[in-house]
């Protein structure tokens, strides 16, 4: 057994063991605790747990990975994915928690005053939910079959094991203390590889520095126009300027619509805690977002000074790319059979291909860092995804016992009936995240993205009109949203229908250039259009709702969630 699998098994176990000791010692026994932890969460507790929450397998393993291979065009990502917290803490979450409400579905149903209003909305945060945590599966199983020896199949199931043992039985009390551990691991374990990568190849231990003021950046410009690549700054070379703004401004929007991070301002006491715990969780996300461009720059000029040109045999006697190898998730092919590999502009041409999602677990590696290091990154990208993979299942769980079995189907269930609902689905949404994690239709990012367009399209317009316009009414909520989200589903549908209907090409490869990651802005625009114009040519909502409108505007003095009609 080698040294890194020796340290990682021991960051493995350590941390998995913290976090079931933690799920067991928050189990909670009533609705209050399992949905949102009882509304007793500090907002510094809440901040790091929204963080770590938000900060999926996408932020920790894909992100950088992306930005390493798509040079500036990656920093969508970045970009979208931060901008769109701040819209969320600045523009949604206070209205939303003196709303006084348990989840997504219950704004929407009471705010639009129908209860097929809050279904469509149920059914929405359900599918969003899948989407998003077939990502974090996909996480798991790359991890441990790295770094665990295990293929990637048997990776996911481990991991579906072990965030159904603590979300099942803590509920949202459990998962919120559990995401504050695993916060603290996941940006310990970023940040230390950043470190040493900088020193090692800057001389500056601050990775942000290293970046700006050393010439590691015109090296791997050079380097890559040396290779037949576009300038590694150069905006614009694998997407138009349409996809990319497209791209963001998805994300933006499906950021600041996501179901699991939205109900983590139903988990503090007050509304002015729900604005202290966003402050928090912007803080301790910057920690990472500010660290992975750097860290991405370091991985691509690391990655091709190891690689490129190098003899094969001499590559295949490296430690780390034989393990490497045996996922699958990095392939040499000597197309023209002269010993040496390339790495080419065009992916058929290139001899070596790479996984995006391997870059940032493989890096610490490249750069012959310490084993322990090694160990504690792959402990830092399962916290990453168990902790998105939880608060996700816990939506899922919500929506159908909540939202639907409590809130239409027997709404006198007792207190006990609707714990049991939301155990069992969780089990059946953990084993269905597990199929598509063994089978994604994308890179971890890539179907992070598809989850976001989703939100974009379907919950954020909904939301944003139903705080700011008290026009808008239950006919124009739910037409907006079926609009939005058939339309954003079908075109995602169709451009990766060769991984998802077994299409030998896919059905369209893009929308007026707008490719399957930005098209949910479209989902959007369209969701605001016929919302308005509905809500517009159908009576106004009743006048209490118009009342009510107006009081959560002014986002004081908010007190307990109620799950009352």
């Amino acid at each position: 057994m080698s040294e890194v699998m020796i340290w990682t098994i021991v960051f493995v176990v350590l941390s998995f063991g913290l976090y079931m000791y933690i799920g067991f010692a928050a189990r909670v026994r009533d609705t209050k605790g399992f949905y949102v932890a009882g509304q007793g969460v500090p907002a510094i507790a809440n901040g790091a747990a929204t963080a770590a929450d938000w900060m999926s397998a996408a932020s920790f393993i894909s992100m950088s990975g992306l930005i390493s291979t798509m040079g500036f065009d990656g920093a969508v990502y970045l970009l979208g994915w931060t901008g769109g917290y701040v819209l969320l803490a600045l523009l949604l979450a206070p209205y939303l928690r003196k709303f006084n409400k348990y989840t997504v579905p219950d704004f929407v149903g009471d705010r639009y005053y129908s209860n097929v209003a809050r279904a469509v909305a149920a059914v929405s945060a359900v599918f969003i939910s899948m989407t998003y945590v077939a990502g974090q599966m996909r996480g798991v199983g790359v991890v441990f079959s790295r770094f665990l020896g295990l293929d990637i199949n048997t990776g996911v199931v481990v991991g579906m094991i072990i965030v159904a043992f603590f979300a099942v039985l803590g509920g949202m009390k459990g998962i919120t203390w559990t995401q504050v551990a695993q916060f603290f691991v996941l940006i310990v374990a970023f940040i230390i590889p950043a470190v040493a990568i900088s020193m090692k190849l800057t001389g500056n231990p601050i990775p942000q520095l290293g970046l700006v003021f050393s010439d590691i950046v015109p090296k791997l410009n050079q380097l890559q126009v040396d290779l037949g690549f576009k300038e590694y700054t150069q905006p614009f070379r694998s997407r138009s300027m349409i996809d990319v703004i497209c791209i963001t401004f998805s994300l933006m929007a499906g950021t600041a619509g996501l179901p699991h991070v939205i109900v983590r301002f139903y988990t503090v006491p007050n509304v002015r805690a729900a604005r202290y715990s966003a402050g928090y969780a912007l803080l301790f996300i910057s920690l990472l977002y500010l660290t992975a461009p750097a860290l991405a720059v370091f991985a691509r000029y690391n990655l091709i000074q190891t690689l490129h040109n190098k003899p094969l045999t001499e590559v295949r006697q490296l430690d780390w790319v034989n393990s490497w190898e045996k996922t699958k998730l990095l392939k040499f092919d000597d197309k023209n059979a002269d010993g040496i590999v390339e790495l080419k502009p065009v992916a058929k041409d290139s001899e070596i291909t790479i996984d995006n999602d391997i870059i940032v677990l493989a890096t610490p590696e490249i750069a012959q860092l310490a084993p322990f290091v090694i160990g504690l990154v792959a402990a830092g990208a399962l916290a990453a995804a168990l902790s998105t993979a939880s608060g996700l299942l816990l939506v899922v769980s919500s929506s159908v016992a909540h939202d639907i079995y409590y809130r239409l189907i027997n709404p006198k269930a007792s207190e006990a009936q609707q714990l049991l609902v939301g155990r069992i689905v969780i089990f059946i949404a953990v084993v269905a995240a597990g199929y598509f994690g063994i089978n994604p239709p994308g890179f971890v990012a890539e179907v992070v993205a598809f989850a976001f367009g989703l939100a974009a399209a379907s919950f954020f317009p909904i939301i944003l009109l139903g705080i700011f316009d008290k026009r808008t009414n239950s006919q124009g909520a739910i037409a907006g949203m079926l609009t939005g989200m058939i339309f954003t589903a079908g075109m995602i549908i169709m451009m990766r229908s060769v991984q998802l209907l077994g299409t030998a090409t896919p059905i369209m490869t893009d929308f007026m250039g707008i490719s399957a990651q930005g098209v949910g802005v479209v989902g959007l625009i369209l969701n605001l259009v016929v919302t308005l114009v509905v809500s517009r040519v159908t009576p106004p909502p009743p006048a209490h709702i118009q009342e009510m409108v107006e009081s959560v505007r002014v986002p004081r003095g908010a007190g307990s969630a109620s799950a009352a009609h």
